[in-house]
């Protein structure tokens, strides 16, 4: 990866009304890297992704991308970026390989450009026997090959994609998770994806940035996120679980202790030989214990360490957000 950047963002805040969606981002994306915002919905992701496409304007802050200011130089950043939306945006009624002339001529690429670029996208992203399929009749993993290849047609020296895989199935997510990181590695494009998928995250990602209700809360490599919780994590399944927490309390082998949906995450040293004490005390005080688990810390338990709830916990919250969101739009224009 190189040390120049792609992607400048400091200080950048989107808000309708009294409501921020975006608060106070800031963050760098190096060229040729995979770089993922990692949030339940409603987290100001796409915002954020709407705001350096020059969609949406920020409020306030400040940001580049392909060395072009998302303000002043709207053009050659859009000239500069492909867009994957998370919104399926293909014309069920022309071919593959239709649409993606469609997409070049908008992009006035020659007649010599288009047809080269055209069948070597196709080539990519496997779909060379399905160009001339009517799109109506592609599964939802090859309408997704489809618009990334739409996405590569311009040549763009930056990728977006937005919940590059909502609604398919696993085998099909592995599959295209895997054309993004071949593009990545055989192209040097630089990519920047939302989701909401902690192990697409991990996957594909050289460095990711959680975020919750607008702010960016920590943003490393995915091992680095790891790390920083340190030893292993024990699932305790129990109902009186803050019971157990407060007879867990001053013991100086335990990291970190987050409650959720009936269980009690513990982050330990040596966990394996922690087990036995923690069932020991339960018993002694009457608390019953469902069942324990032990695994090493996952992107899953580096999410629940910085806000406190599972992604799952979060996506209720993310629904509330976006109907403060639509509100506050509504509000804005009254």
């Amino acid at each position: 990866m190189e040390d120049k950047n792609a992607v400048v963002v400091k200080n950048v805040t989107k808000k309708y009304g009294s409501f921020k969606a975006v608060d106070g981002i800031s963050f760098n994306v190096g060229e040729g890297e995979i770089f993922g915002l990692l949030g339940p919905n409603g987290a100001g992701k796409t915002t954020t992704i709407k705001m350096l496409t020059t969609i949406l304007p920020p409020t306030s802050g400040e940001a580049n991308v392909a060395g072009y200011d998302i303000r002043r130089n709207q053009n050659d950043v859009r000239r500069s970026v492909g867009i994957i939306f998370q919104d399926p945006s293909l014309d069920d009624e022309l071919t593959g390989r239709e649409n993606l002339e469609f997409h070049a001529i908008l992009y006035k690429i020659g007649k010599e450009q288009r047809e080269r670029k055209i069948a070597e996208v196709l080539k990519l992203v496997e779909l060379e026997d399905k160009a001339d399929t009517i799109v109506k009749f592609y599964s939802g993993g090859m309408k997704r090959r489809l618009e990334i290849a739409r996405g590569l047609v311009h040549e763009p020296k930056i990728l977006f994609l937005d919940e590059p895989t909502i609604g398919l199935d696993p085998q099909t997510r592995r599959h295209i998770w895997d054309y993004i990181k071949g593009l990545n590695e055989l192209s040097r494009t630089t990519i920047i994806l939302t989701t909401h998928y902690i192990e697409e995250a991990d996957y594909l990602c050289n460095r990711v940035a959680i975020v919750d209700h607008g702010k960016m809360v920590v943003l490393d490599t995915p091992k680095a996120l790891k790390d920083r919780l340190g030893g292993d994590v024990i699932s305790v399944e129990v109902k009186e679980a803050d019971s157990l927490k407060a007879r867990l309390a001053g013991q100086r082998w335990i990291k970190h202790v987050s409650k959720r949906e009936g269980f009690l995450e513990l982050t330990v040293k040596e966990g394996e030989k922690r087990i036995p004490a923690i069932v020991t005390l339960a018993t002694k005080n009457g608390i019953g214990i469902g069942s324990v688990s032990l695994h090493k810390p996952s992107l899953e338990d580096v999410f629940i360490h910085f806000t406190g709830k599972t992604i799952r916990e979060e996506e209720g919250s993310g629904i509330d957000a976006m109907r403060l969101h639509r509100m506050a739009r509504s509000n804005a224009r009254h």
